[in-house]
């Protein structure tokens, strides 16, 4: 009697298998925890990336990639037929020369990248058109611009020499002189006009300038 109110005992006594789930159970929650916190780290880490990526894509959205250097050169020429040729000194501002540089810090330029757009009272042209043919020379009564009307161009001076760079990069170190014939005939005396430059990265370099009330064959647009 008293063996088998014993073995009764002893098959009621469960207190073993009751600290062998509640190992299973805590064994659970650390396992489970431990994925929560993998997944909360690994998007807090994403969003951070995320985030940087934002900051920087931004920096190199609105940070100006090139600069103006040097002043900006105003013409009044001659046309022959559809081309500009030589400095006459008639009634209007119908050319324009300037020159970039980079920014500090800044990777090269594309120039073959660039738009270039035009705008004044009249007129808006949203990109003028490239003339690779168009020579960099200087302009002077003795010489032709080589462009129409709305057309632009350029060409990388380098320190050594005045015209000896063969790619079509802006490299540290060097400017690029941009020609711009105004697009419909230029602009008369007293009025303004705007030139944007838009490179392929970066912020676009805005030159604003009015013709000056007497104009000339050369002149320094301030």
């Amino acid at each position: 009697m008293r063996r088998e109110r014993r073995r009764e005992s002893i098959q009621r006594d469960k207190r073993g298998f009751t600290g062998l789930e509640a190992a299973i159970v805590l064994t659970a929650f650390v396992v489970v925890a431990a994925v929560f916190s993998y997944v909360v780290l690994n998007a807090g880490f994403f969003t951070t990336q995320k985030s940087k990526e934002v900051v920087h894509t931004g920096s190199m959205l609105y940070t100006t990639s090139a600069e103006l250097t040097g002043s900006v050169i105003g013409y009044s020429l001659t046309q022959s037929g559809d081309i500009l040729t030589v400095a006459s000194g008639g009634t209007r501002l119908n050319a324009t020369r300037f020159y970039l540089q980079l920014t500090a810090g800044e990777n090269p330029i594309d120039m073959e990248g660039l738009t270039i757009s035009y705008l004044d009272v009249d007129t808006h042209v949203g990109s003028l058109d490239y003339n690779a043919s168009a020579g960099g020379a200087q302009i002077s009564s003795s010489s032709s611009l080589g462009l129409k009307p709305g057309e632009w161009n350029y060409t990388i001076l380098t320190p050594s020499t005045t015209y000896g760079d063969t790619d079509t990069l802006l490299e540290f170190g060097e400017k690029a002189q941009i020609t711009v014939a105004l697009p419909e005939g230029g602009v008369g005396s007293d009025e303004k006009f705007s030139i944007e430059v838009k490179p392929a990265r970066g912020a676009n370099v805005v030159i604003e300038r009015t013709a000056p009330s007497a104009i000339d064959a050369v002149m320094d647009l301030l």
